[in-house]
């Protein structure tokens, strides 16, 4: 009971920081929206296999900019009020599931945008939006995870990059083969292993995290 308290206590506070600096949310926003239509003057038209690859490197690097900094971007003196008033579960669950909205949030709103500018819809829309949000869910709790690990280290960026590749190269690989049966209209159930891997991944990335992430705040 007590650690549901504290991860409401921390969801409400993430979000309260940004709706006053809303620097996350515009900043990302102007970024998704300004890629994709730096992308559209540059091709016009595109193949959907292009579109959806474009697509998932768009959101690859929007989610590096939303989520990535999460830790890093703490200051000190935040750092130590957090540990005299929650847990170390209850931080990295609160930024986990705040992380996940956002990233929810964005990613709906690229991919409007991105169908409406490229006047394209695939041809499984339902399954191509529920593959973006697992998507979105896996880059947010992979991110999370791995900026935790990078804020308790010198040159955080630059171990961020080398901590994250292994981890979502495999989840593009199964996002963007996900995806393309979207595209094709392919039977849902042919996608059931795919979305299966990545449900696992997301859990996997989870209890890592929980386990991990105690012993890092100690420090």
């Amino acid at each position: 009971m007590l650690l549901l308290k504290e991860v409401k206590y921390l969801i409400k506070k993430e979000i309260l920081l940004e709706w006053r600096s809303k620097y996350a949310l515009n900043g990302v926003l102007l970024y998704v929206v300004s890629t994709i239509f730096v992308c559209f003057l540059s091709l016009v038209s595109v193949v959907p296999i292009t579109w959806n690859a474009l697509f998932w490197i768009i959101m690859l690097f929007a989610s590096i900019n939303a989520v990535a900094k999460s830790f890093l971007q703490e200051s000190r003196g935040r750092q130590l009020y957090i540990y005299t008033i929650a847990s170390p579960i209850a931080l990295i669950i609160s930024k986990t599931i705040y992380n996940m909205l956002l990233m929810m949030v964005l990613t709906m709103i690229a991919l409007c945008f991105y169908m409406l500018v490229f006047d394209y819809v695939p041809q499984d829309l339902g399954l191509y939006i529920v593959a973006a949000l697992l998507g979105s869910l896996s880059f947010s709790s992979i991110f999370t995870m791995v900026s935790a690990i990078a804020s308790k280290a010198g040159n955080g960026g630059m171990l961020m990059a080398i901590l994250s590749f292994p981890v979502i190269i495999p989840v593009l690989v199964v996002l963007i083969k996900l995806t393309k049966n979207a595209i094709d209209g392919l039977d849902r159930s042919v996608s059931l292993d795919e979305i299966g891997l990545l449900l696992v991944i997301n859990v996997l990335v989870g209890a890592v995290s929980l386990l991990l992430f105690p012993y890092l705040w100690r420090d």
